[in-house]
């Protein structure tokens, strides 16, 4: 592919004539979330001003945490334009964390993957105000945010990675319009593309059937490049669904990323899958 045609390729605000309506209404949902959920906000985990999470709860101290990153190509967005997408999670009995990184071009790749990994290391540990105490973990990531959580699937924290619509090849990002600002060397490709790096965590890759055609075809790349690994992996395809609308299910209780492998209790299910590491 030439570099029009990556340009193209990538950029997901172009294939949804609906885009601006869309993230309106998760603007809506996420300050009516905010408003009646329990939350602690702006907890540092680092010294950076955006290296910070907020911890949502689901009622029980000790249930499993579901932690989200989120999207942007690692240059836009926050945890707050993402808060919609706790409801479900928490309605499945899960405790919740929106994590939120420095963007480029204030932060390099290895960077923004260095504050991630701080995120899980601080949250391992941390047994004070909320009593995480290193309770079993679904590391979720949209996008961008799903390269981030395929990257740090074999933290000892994590028990499950969800990766959904996620970027697991560097290089084409590189080549195009999106590497101005982050400005990424061929060395950071090679440490940072998740289809290059075996991974013993179970893994959801979840993608919607009406997405860019090179973000599909990449996603069932990294499926069928773990499987030659004989590592532990499983495709969620999502019919009708683009970038975008695949976050409507990833925020409903009821969805297809919640009903396909939460059949039991949250802390049965991902205990059961804490297993296969």
């Amino acid at each position: 592919m030439d570099r029009a045609s990556l340009d193209l390729g990538y950029t997901n605000v172009w294939a949804d004539p609906d885009y601006q309506t869309r993230i309106a209404q998760f603007r809506v949902r996420c300050d009516a979330l905010y408003r009646t959920a329990a939350a602690k906000r702006d907890i540092a985990y680092g010294g950076r001003p955006r290296e910070r999470f907020d911890w949502l709860s689901c009622g029980q101290i000790a249930a499993p945490t579901f932690v989200f990153i989120h999207r942007g190509y690692w240059q836009n967005y926050t945890k707050d334009e993402m808060v919609f997408v706790a409801r479900s999670p928490l309605g499945r009995g899960f405790n919740v964390i929106l994590a939120e990184y420095t963007l480029a071009p204030e932060a390099t790749m290895t960077e923004i993957v260095g504050e991630i990994g701080r995120l899980l290391d601080f949250l391992q540990v941390y047994d004070t105000a909320v009593g995480f105490g290193g309770r079993p973990v679904c590391l979720c990531g949209h996008s961008a945010g799903g390269q981030l959580a395929a990257l740090h699937g074999d933290h000892s924290a994590v028990t499950l990675t969800l990766a959904t619509s996620a970027v697991f090849d560097l290089e084409p990002i590189v080549l195009s319009w999106l590497n101005e600002k982050l400005s990424s060397t061929r060395e950071e490709i090679g440490l940072y593309t998740p289809i290059l790096l075996a991974s013993k965590v179970r893994t959801i890759v979840s993608v919607g059937e009406a997405e860019l055609p090179e973000l599909v075809r990449r996603s069932h790349s990294y499926v069928a490049a773990r499987k030659e690994r004989s590592e532990n992996v499983a495709t969620l395809s999502l019919p009708g669904r683009n970038h975008f609308s695949i976050l409507g299910d990833l925020a409903d209780p009821d969805g297809i990323h919640m009903s396909t492998w939460l059949r039991r209790s949250p802390l049965q299910a991902i205990c059961e899958i804490s297993k296969y590491r």
